[in-house]
């Protein structure tokens, strides 16, 4: 199960008509269109601006994020996390979490609400982001360690003894401490060592593990300078992880909300979210397409890769995941959250029909969708966010 995100809202006319598609063309069997979705606690519900950063915190939890931009920030569990706290022992690692940007966890970003809600999809917790990584070369040693796989095993087996006594210290420190705090003060210790135990939780759950044999793939090097290499690097990451069975579960924000980044490379040397303000120009709009279409490009790649490999039952990764690509902003001239440019690709190992776009009543939840997602991953729910029911993708 994999949520992909894009910012900022797309040329809504070249994605109605599917020209925007266009390099999606070879899967088509493969996807879905989904039309009708709405993030509706990305809406501004009498809190004025900063639908960039309700629209990136609300897109996976369904949940209006709390408009501060100080320490007290508040929005409630993403639905990859909901999955990963019921499925994540059967695999090396609860999830995964990618970017492409740095990590900002604190300070203003949009119209007075924290940057953690604009650089964060996933949530552990109501106050409690994951942080993504944005190195190709960080997560693969993160998943598979430095070295040769002999160096990998031992310098793991050090690495999680080290945590381990520190872990031991951090405890008896916590517990010698938790006695002269307030009760205030004390709630705040209790978060912290709920950290502290989940820790403790990942280190057991690793040693139980052996790690694949990598020694034949190529390391990566690091942040390449070029964006579209930076992206692939990163769904190759994505797919050897599904691939060696390290998780599966995985968010991907390709870029924060908002971005401003510009796309010299196809053209485009305005800012992405300069342009997404576009105000009905014709050059603007065409220029929008264009960073669409570079978008999708990537979303092929991927999908692309995906049926290619091979899962262990013989089924390609494709046809036994679910993919979600999207953005919580369809038209980002308006900043509109219903209607959302919703694509659900895979197979779902088999409890999926791609192939078809679906047309669901107008400002249908998202988290709907969501909610039947988490039923075909085994993790039958009643609600999820702002859900009404299950969604039937039929």
């Amino acid at each position: 199960m994999a949520y992909l995100y894009v910012p900022n809202g797309v040329n809504v006319e070249k994605w109605k008509s599917r020209e925007t598609l266009a390099p999606l063309e070879k899967m088509r069997e493969h996807f879905s269109v989904i039309e009708g979705l709405e993030v509706e606690k990305a809406t501004s519900g009498g809190d004025g601006g900063g639908d960039h950063a309700r629209s990136n915190a609300a897109f996976l939890t369904g949940v209006r994020p709390k408009k501060t931009a100080g320490a007290d920030i508040s929005l409630g569990q993403s639905v990859d996390q909901y999955a990963a706290e019921r499925l994540g022992g059967v695999t090396r690692f609860r999830s995964l979490e990618l970017a492409t940007d740095g990590v900002r966890k604190s300070g203003a970003c949009d119209s007075g609400y924290s940057c953690a809600y604009q650089y964060n999809l996933s949530w552990r917790s109501e106050t409690l982001p994951m942080t993504p990584e944005s190195n190709p070369r960080f997560l693969f040693e993160r998943l598979f360690g430095k070295g040769t796989g002999k160096e990998r095993v031992e310098g793991r087996a050090r690495r999680l003894a080290s945590e381990r006594s520190i872990l031991d210290f951090v405890n008896d420190d916590a517990k010698a401490l938790q006695k002269e705090l307030g009760r205030g003060d004390q709630m705040k210790l209790d978060e912290y060592l709920t950290s502290v135990r989940e820790i403790e939780r990942r280190i057991e759950q690793a040693e139980k593990w052996t790690l694949p044999d990598t020694d034949h793939l190529n390391v990566p090097a690091g942040i390449p300078p070029n964006y579209e290499e930076h992206l692939r690097l990163m769904f190759d990451m994505m797919l050897l992880a599904f691939e060696t069975d390290s998780t599966r579960i995985a968010t991907f924000g390709l870029a924060h909300e908002g971005s401003n980044r510009n796309f010299n490379e196809i053209g485009v040397p305005e800012g992405h979210h300069s342009l997404s303000h576009h105000d009905r120009q014709k050059s603007k709009l065409e220029k929008i397409a264009k960073i669409d279409l570079f978008y999708t490009q990537q979303l092929a790649y991927f999908l692309e890769k995906a049926s290619q490999k091979k899962d262990l039952d013989g089924k390609s990764i494709l046809d036994n995941s679910m993919i979600l690509y999207g953005s919580g902003i369809a038209d980002g001239n308006r900043h509109a959250h219903n209607d959302l440019p919703i694509i659900m690709a895979g197979g779902g190992g088999g409890s999926l029909t791609p192939g078809k776009d679906i047309k669901l009543q107008s400002d249908t939840p998202i988290t709907n969708l969501y909610l039947r997602m988490l039923h075909e991953m085994g993790v039958p729910s009643e609600r999820f966010g702002d859900s009404t029911g299950v969604l039937k993708l039929t």
